[in-house]
């Protein structure tokens, strides 16, 4: 239980990859972690699985609700619809932006680069994405590597469903840090 008693944010909203999202939530639970579902959206949000809508699931706190200092790190989900709608929420680039403030740990995976991107905060970072996006992260001024998973300090990222095993292992050790340091 490497991560007993972190809080950890998942930020999300309809169209989020599903097993980028259940898969992280289990692998951060099964260590100790507490995840909370966080959305601009209430009620429920449903996922996308792979070419088709997937389950739905419940939102455990309204973005609106949400207050980055009551978590320890932050797992923004892929998929093409959610960072699309997150990246132009004022409210939720808000959110993402008082993580690197409170230097925090952040986990992005897939698309989820897109919604760093609108927040300003991929310059300078070593990072992988999707690989229609690594072309954005690059223009946005982030080095950009074809690697299953990169770490640049306390953020990590991956590129795809393929890279979960690696991506959670790596999201495990660094929030770790964070946890030690809590502790």
């Amino acid at each position: 239980m490497q991560l007993k008693n972190l809080k950890v944010a998942a930020l999300a909203t309809t169209g989020f990859e599903e097993v980028e999202y259940t898969k992280p939530r289990k692998a951060l639970e099964d260590a100790g972690a507490q995840v909370s579902l966080i959305s601009p959206q209430s009620g429920k949000i449903k996922a996308w699985d792979g070419d088709d809508w997937g389950g739905e699931h419940e939102v455990d706190v309204a973005l609106d609700a949400a207050d980055p200092a009551h978590y320890d790190a932050l797992l923004l989900p892929g998929g093409v619809l959610s960072p699309d709608d997150l990246r132009i929420n004022d409210q939720a680039l808000k959110f993402v932006k008082a993580f690197f403030e409170l230097d925090k740990p952040v986990a992005v995976i897939c698309h989820g680069g897109q919604t760093l991107i609108s927040a300003g905060l991929v310059k300078g970072r070593t990072m992988t994405g999707y690989q229609s996006i690594r072309p954005d992260l690059a223009n946005a001024g982030a080095t950009v590597k074809d690697e299953e998973v990169v770490v640049d300090g306390k953020l990590v990222s991956s590129r795809n469903p393929g890279d979960l095993p690696a991506f959670n292992r790596k999201m495990i050790e660094v929030f770790a840090q964070r946890a030690a340091a809590t502790a």
